[in-house]
């Protein structure tokens, strides 16, 4: 039985709960078009606008939060958000609707007092700072106290309404607005009071709403955003600031040891109820000087790139809800895209390597490095020599911190980039880290989803690294193999890599004409929807190749691209890699992760070994990793 008040009375309206915002959005237009008195307008334009910026502000400390190459050596929890928690965040913005709502009902249901502070508040009074700090330090503060601790110490309160707040394992800032109605009314009550108390005093003006608003979500962001951004040596100078404010790892300490630190922001109040941690100043010098054991090296690295402008926003540093959701273009995205551009640019100009997302796989810290490079950038050939440059970069920094094993994603190991990461092997033989392409498990998987009973294949792209592999072992299987290739030369090097007996199993071709009724189609090469005509109807696209083809056919079947399922005991993923579902990497991440829990001592660059293909299959099965086969018609 749900608690009375726990809920949220649009619980079950989803996103449509941001039509809830109409009304203040109808007023202003109707008051600015139709009435002389707009000061109903102004007042519902002032809501709108400080919830916009309460929202901005909270993606801006998620967005800092998120941007582990800012953040990851000052993180107080180590683990990340997963999933689960993202989910159970998702709503997180529903004390800002409640606090429109309210404010709103202000505005109708007492207008002497909307009418009294719109028309008498100035734009800034120096006397109003004072009066709301006084009254925030006397009320607010010993209010929060007080109730906090009663959540904690009633097991009935706590069980029905503080414990949905604290169900969060990884404090972030989505976190400090995730709780329950009756939560979010308190807060409201002690937010609210000092400014409707200056403005009764008559001290109040804008700036000052607009500057509390603000500052009470920047204030209850910075506790909840997980990074100890205070300098111990500020405290240090300054010991009674240790009093008056609060930080990260101080906050960070009450949600795990829940019996302390209830404080709003003043830790004083902690230390009058003899509830302050003894470890909360320690703990953050410790952090400062990082002599915790937080920063373990990863074993594993995947170099990951961009795709596209509209992608790059799909970073789980950008926007977190989006980023836990397969990649798809979004209308909400649209605006933005002459800003990302920019940025484009300028990480082009920075050219970086970045940190944007970890995870743990059974104890082994994964974790996803960005080269700050986009998909079309990579055919320039003006841009080769800075793209290796990067890539370089980042194994040399992989192998210096400790790194087992760096995974190129698909570009970066592009073979007239780089030879597949054999130029970074050859020009540095003395590598610890090893460095692979993963490659092998994606001509595994590819395989492994051709049914046993098919005796021919049309393959494009029939040349290239995973065109040859995939080749090659087809013929071992008396598969009858169609290479799409115009070089003989090209054709009879793969060729005379088979087995004698199993030579003319691969065949040349040189036209798509020649795979009218082959049903089976390897795709290594972008189709153009006329090559794709070619396929007879029933035909089924595997396929290597980026971008994939578009679906043009509605009687043919198309593969996704190679792709595995993570163990089920991962921990702290939340991130959904490009299009691939929750879970899901590409075959060539995947790759990458098996090589480094196998502990295999080689690189994996230049060309596919065909003889570990199987190998690493296994190996991949006997890891948990899971083969996904996504048919879309």
């Amino acid at each position: 039985m749900v608690s009375i008040s726990s809920a949220w009375p649009w619980e079950n309206f989803g996103n449509l709960k941001y039509l809830l915002y109409a009304p203040l959005v109808g007023q202003v237009v109707y008051s600015w078009t139709h009435e002389e008195d707009i000061s109903k307008a102004l007042w519902c334009l002032h809501i709108l606008i400080i919830c916009g910026l309460k929202g901005f502000l909270h993606v801006l400390w998620s967005a800092f939060t998120n941007s582990l190459f800012l953040t990851r050596t000052l993180r107080i929890n180590p683990n990340g958000v997963d999933f689960k928690q993202i989910d159970h965040e998702w709503h997180w913005d529903n004390y800002i609707l409640l606090q429109a709502i309210i404010a709103s009902m202000i505005c109708y249901m007492s207008p002497p007092l909307m009418m009294m502070m719109m028309n008498s508040l100035p734009l800034w009074n120096l006397k109003g700072p004072i009066a709301l700090i006084v009254i925030h330090v006397t009320f607010s503060e010993p209010l929060y106290y007080f109730l906090h601790r009663c959540l904690h110490r009633y097991n009935h309160l706590f069980t029905h309404y503080h414990s949905f707040h604290h169900s969060s394992p990884v404090p972030h800032p989505m976190t400090a607005g995730n709780a329950t109605l009756l939560e979010n009314l308190i807060l409201c009550v002690i937010a609210g009071v000092p400014l409707i108390g200056s403005c009764l005093l008559g001290v109040g003006s804008l700036s000052l709403i607009y500057g509390y608003a603000i500052m009470f979500d920047f204030m209850r962001c910075l506790g909840h955003c997980n990074v100890e951004i205070f300098s111990h040596k500020l405290f240090e100078t300054l010991p009674i600031l240790r009093y008056l404010i609060y930080t990260p790892t101080y906050h960070s300490l009450h949600h795990q040891e829940m019996g302390t630190n209830f404080c709003l922001f003043m830790p004083l109040f902690d230390i009058l109820g003899n509830t302050l941690n003894s470890k909360s100043w320690e703990l953050q010098r410790k952090i400062r000087l990082d002599e915790v054991e937080r920063k373990r090296v990863p074993e594993f690295v995947f170099l990951a790139h961009g795709v596209d402008v509209m992608s790059a926003m799909h970073a789980p540093f950008v926007f977190r809800s989006f980023g836990s959701m397969p990649y798809t273009t979004r209308l909400f995205l649209l605006p933005m895209w002459p800003f990302t551009f920019i940025v484009m640019f300028a990480m082009w100009a920075w050219s970086k390597t970045f940190l944007f997302s970890f995870y743990n796989l059974r104890n082994n810290l994964c974790q996803t490095w960005g080269v700050p490079r986009f998909g079309f950038q990579y055919f320039l050939p003006f841009a080769t020599k800075g793209i290796n440059n990067q890539i370089e970069a980042a194994i040399l920094r992989a192998d210096k911190i400790g790194v087992k094993v760096i995974s190129l994603a698909a570009l970066n190991k592009n073979e007239a980039l780089n030879g597949g990461g054999t130029l970074f092997v050859n020009k540095h033989p003395n590598l610890r880290v090893r460095v692979v392409h993963g490659n092998t498990l994606t001509a595994a998987v590819i395989l492994n989803e051709i049914p046993e009973d098919v005796k021919e294949v049309f393959l494009t792209g029939a040349t290239s690294k995973l065109g040859r592999a995939i080749a090659l072992y087809l013929c071992r299987r008396g598969v009858r193999v169609l290479m799409l290739t115009l070089s003989l030369e090209r054709f009879q090097k793969v060729q005379k890599e088979a087995p004698v007996e199993f030579q003319n199993y691969l065949v040349q071709v040189t036209k798509y004409n020649a795979a009218q009724h082959c049903k089976t189609w390897i795709v290594g090469k972008w189709l153009t929807p006329r090559e794709q005509s070619w396929a007879p109807a029933g035909t089924h696209f595997h396929q290597f190749v980026v971008p994939p083809i578009l679906n043009f056919r509605r009687n043919c079947t198309y593969g996704d691209l190679a792709a595995m399922r993570l163990p089920k005991d991962v921990q702290g993923l939340g991130t959904c890699e490009y299009t691939m579902e929750r879970g899901v990497v590409h075959a060539c991440h995947a790759g990458g992760v098996v090589h480094m829990l196998e502990g295999w001592e080689h690189h994996e660059v230049g060309a596919i070994d065909v003889d570990r293909i199987d190998l690493v299959w296994e190996a991949a099965m006997r890891h948990g990793l899971s083969s996904v086969s996504s048919l879309t018609n």
